[in-house]
């Protein structure tokens, strides 16, 4: 401890006796941790010379278990909290939740709230243990599999320490990924990630479909039922490795926290993204996210955000459903068959959905403009009527899902109402995502196809965009 006191002065700590005080009370209370200085690399390229705690801390799950744990204290200690990582070893995996990542990067409400006095790296660890008893972050892992994971820890701790370049195109598990061309990966084990695997299959577009299971515990419901009856061409995986080179991921997760509001809702689906989102982009660089998490549109900006990857290539599934099923009424319910080929349901999923068209479809030609706008509108209201009685069950989202994931792999430049960046549409100057309709191709999305002029149709979309910016801009990213 006298030689790192000597080294806080060294590399000029800002509050150095604080520090110091911290350091004394972290080795009273756990004598284990060991101490050094090293080189931390931050995501600018930028490094400095940090003070690091590493050790492990005592959680009991049913049994009793030491969790290896890495914390980075800043040079503004402790005015500023700690970086925090998992340290796992060769036997162990991460499980990735609302608190820890891909990387074992560790998030916790008390980094989140840190200040100076009341907060300090004893208190962060009682938190650190009663939240991992909550959800535990590691699991064991078996010979085999440990063997593929060494590899995989070894870009982790780079990770943590600064170095590893995101960008590298080196693919970590095997080779088992080879010679698999389409490739789909559902992220999300509940009844709609089941939903869309059962749906993909059924389509016949991918060579391989993989579901990637992030819950805790062993496998339960409907993918157990999966791995029992082994459908063909599918994998069921913890690992995110599994996902290597998929040509398109659907993300279908939502946290099933303790939330009390509709924002803390939203936050704690922020914060399982942003261990998930990481993970699959470096797994799979040139992937298309196909984001069906609720709120659609804010965790489609959200992976869009967290990805870096072109608003070409993050859609959400938005109002792609309701479009299809609008189509339907118009054409087989209400004759209207017309007006069906160029109508669509844009903005907002929900309540504050509307229709739109391509172009003011004249029925029959024999009709002034005037009169067949007039016209398509009452036909629409009634097929907007009957739309209203539709839920969105999670097969129906998974057939939706199967659909605008054929038209990416097979690139068939069809077009669908998706959840897109809509900034430079309809006036709206703010980064949010709303459906509208695209054509779809191999790179997603590959053009906007033009509405018509509608002030009405302008007006809720910029509302829609407003309400939903509000919201984004109250969330920790």
């Amino acid at each position: 401890i006298f030689f790192l006191i000597f080294f806080l002065h060294l590399f000029q700590y800002k509050f150095r006796d604080l520090t110091i005080e911290e350091l004394k009370n972290v080795n009273k209370a756990y004598p284990n941790f060991t101490f050094s200085m090293n080189t931390y690399t931050f995501k600018d390229g930028s490094q400095k010379d940090l003070l690091n705690f590493s050790g492990t801390v005592p959680v009991k799950y049913g049994n009793s278990y030491n969790i290896p744990i890495h914390l980075w204290i800043l040079d503004s200690h402790p005015f500023a909290p700690p970086i925090c990582f998992l340290k796992p070893t060769v036997n162990m995996g991460i499980l990735v939740g609302k608190h820890v990542d891909a990387h074992g990067r560790i998030y916790l409400p008390y980094l989140q709230n840190w200040s100076h006095p009341k907060s300090n790296v004893i208190g962060l660890i009682k938190e650190m243990i009663a939240k991992f008893e909550e959800e535990l972050p590691l699991y064991s892992l078996s010979s085999s599999d440990a063997a593929r994971q060494s590899e995989l820890l070894s870009y982790i701790a780079k990770i943590t320490e600064g170095e590893t370049d995101m960008k590298s195109k080196r693919k970590i598990g095997g080779g088992k990924n080879e010679g698999c061309f389409n490739k789909i990966t559902v992220v999300g084990a509940g009844d709609l990630g089941i939903a869309c695997v059962l749906a993909l299959a059924a389509k016949g577009a991918a060579d391989k479909v993989v579901l990637l299971d992030i819950s805790d515990g062993a496998a339960k419901g409907g993918t157990m039922d999966l791995e029992i009856f082994a459908l063909p061409n599918v994998e069921i995986s913890k690992d995110f490795s599994a996902s290597a080179d998929s040509k398109v991921v659907v993300l279908t997760v939502n946290s099933l926290g303790n939330a009390q509001t509709y924002l803390d809702v939203i936050q704690s689906n922020v914060d399982l993204f942003r261990g998930i989102i990481p993970a699959i982009s470096h797994y799979s660089q040139n992937t298309v996210l196909v984001v069906a998490s609720h709120p659609v549109e804010i965790m489609t900006y959200v992976s869009w955000k967290l990805s870096a990857f072109p608003k070409s290539r993050v859609i959400g599934v938005g109002a792609n459903l309701d479009t299809e099923r609008f189509q339907y009424i118009l054409t087989n319910l209400l004759k209207a068959e017309a007006l069906a080929k160029d109508a669509w349901i844009i903005g907002e999923q929900g309540e504050d959905k509307v229709p739109s068209w391509t172009r003011c479809n004249l029925v029959a030609n024999q009709m002034e403009p005037m009169a067949a706008c007039n016209s398509r509108e009452k036909v629409a209201n009634r097929a907007m009527e009957v739309l209203k009685g539709k839920g969105q069950r999670s097969w129906s989202v998974g057939l939706s899902v199967a659909d605008l994931t054929d038209s990416i792999l097979k690139d068939k430049r069809k077009v669908h109402s998706v959840s897109i960046l809509a900034k430079g549409c309809c006036n709206i100057n703010s980064e949010v995502f709303l459906s509208l309709p695209c054509i779809l191709g191999t790179n997603g999305v590959i053009e906007m196809v033009k509405l018509e002029e509608d002030p009405l149709v302008q007006e809720k979309l910029q509302s829609s965009a407003g309400s939903i910016h509000d919201l984004q801009q109250q969330l920790k990213l």
